[in-house]
């Protein structure tokens, strides 16, 4: 790695360390709430790096604890990791030079934290090389952080006493997600529709009702967001005229 190589890779380490607060709880979530389920150290951790996602994986424990049919888990973690092929795409310029054995590691390593960090500071005028080490940076940290932060999860969660119903965690982790992602109308709009058809379809079995709000959900989201963006241009036209 050349010294250029070297300092923007580190640059992406850097800017990710301030994320790495917000990675902990979900990572103490995740490995605690794999010793509740009784799962053994190992599966957690294999679990940890199959998904490589926190939220697909909290995801998927809570369908286990309601003993969910194991296509609705799939199918589930699937849903949620979808975004990940729009993060595909935009890193794809960046990678497909790249012999396969240095591109694989590079695209599981994709992460929310690492895309965020990447879409914000790239500029037209960076060379390919110097955006793909600082991705290889955040992702690497981010890597580390939450890997790390999920086996300090199983070592305290087995001190942890059972009353504390630490997989309570799981929805109170999810709503804080939810939240923090409603930043307009599209999006509020999808979140209470998905609610809606979530809690009206509760009592189909196997967890349908789930699925039901998440193809719902974002079928409606697509529709509120084409409809809101030709409100807002038919709005610009008429302020121009």
């Amino acid at each position: 790695m050349s010294s250029s190589g070297k300092r923007d890779f580190f640059e992406g380490v850097r800017d990710l360390l301030p994320m790495v607060p917000g990675v902990l709880p979900f990572g103490l979530i995740a490995g605690a709430n794999g010793t509740s389920l009784g799962f053994s150290p190992e599966m957690t951790i294999g679990m940890t790096l199959l998904f490589f996602a926190g939220s697909a994986q909290l995801a998927a424990y809570q369908l286990i604890q309601e003993q969910a049919l194991p296509a609705v888990i799939i199918f589930t973690a699937l849903m949620v990791n979808i975004r990940f092929l729009i993060y595909s795409a935009t890193f794809a310029p960046l990678l497909h030079s790249l012999k396969t054995r240095h591109k694989w590691p590079l695209v599981y390593l994709i992460s929310d934290q690492a895309y965020g960090l990447c879409a914000t500071r790239f500029t037209p005028e960076q060379s390919d090389r110097e955006k793909l080490y600082y991705f290889a940076g955040t992702a690497v940290a981010l890597a580390v952080s939450w890997v790390g932060s999920v086996i300090l999860g199983l070592l305290v969660g087995e001190q942890i006493p059972a009353e504390w119903s630490l997989e309570f965690a799981i929805p109170l982790a999810f709503i804080a997600m939810l939240v923090s992602s409603i930043r307009n109308r599209a999006s509020l709009i999808t979140a209470v529709f998905s609610a809606l058809v979530a809690t009206s379809l509760i009592q189909l079995p196997y967890n349908l009702g789930f699925i039901a709000a998440i193809i719902g959900g974002t079928t409606i989201g697509l529709i509120a967001s084409s409809f809101i963006t030709k409100l807002s241009l038919k709005a610009q036209r008429e302020n121009n005229e």
